[in-house]
């Protein structure tokens, strides 16, 4: 399965910085500086980073375009090697929120950074391997899985779990929903199961059925 490759990423998340910066404010000559920047980028996602991306349709509006490049970001600034938290934050849109659907936790504002920076404590080296986009208006879907070493360490209710360098690779699935380029909402689906059992983590099945 073909998957992106991240140095793609860098280049074409510039899309959602420059797109978005056109008619907030901007004075004419900005703005115009700016939509000629924006068909440079759009032109080049045409012409040749679209065919490295794992898109599922490669006919985009120009407003999916801007869409895919604000996700696209919302990755590049999640990497261990690229970690930006505030540009993370402000891919979202006021009141955006992020939900950990499986673990039943959502986040806004400011306690949106703390998610990547969270993961890393983890993974160090976390990566995010995408094998399938699609792009539906404002609506983008994408599979994916998490990657990386368990070198960090994770609280939990038992006391702290410290690293064994296991490798994990785990499945995911991330729906994202936009407004005008910004990130609404979301929804993060984490196969938490396969996650622990690479990291060493074995369900208590024992303790579940002693307990009825």
């Amino acid at each position: 399965m073909k998957v992106t490759s991240w140095k793609t990423v860098a280049v074409l998340a510039a899309i959602a910085s420059v797109a978005l910066g056109i008619g907030i404010g901007a004075p004419p000559s900005q703005a115009a500086e700016m939509a000629r920047e924006t068909a440079r980028v759009e032109m080049t996602l045409t012409a040749g980073g679209q065919s490295s991306l794992p898109l599922t349709d490669r006919d985009l509006t120009r407003q999916e375009k801007v869409n895919l490049g604000t996700v696209l970001t919302a990755y590049r600034t999640t990497e261990a090697r690229s970690l930006d938290a505030p540009a993370f934050v402000d891919t979202f849109a006021p009141g955006g929120v992020f939900n950990d659907v499986v673990a039943g936790n959502s986040y806004r504002g400011a306690a949106l950074g703390d998610v990547p920076k969270y993961m890393i404590s983890i993974f160090p080296d976390v990566h995010r391997e995408l094998k399938k986009i699609t792009v539906n208006g404002d609506v983008i879907s994408v599979e994916l899985a998490v990657q990386g070493t368990f070198n960090g360490s994770m609280a939990t209710p038992a006391g702290t779990l410290k690293g064994n360098g296991a490798k994990v690779d785990a499945p995911m699935a991330d729906f994202w929903y936009l407004h005008n380029g910004k990130i609404v909402k979301f929804d993060c689906y984490v196969g938490y199961t396969a996650l622990y059992q690479q990291m060493g983590v074995q369900l208590d099945w024992a303790s579940a059925v002693g307990a009825n």
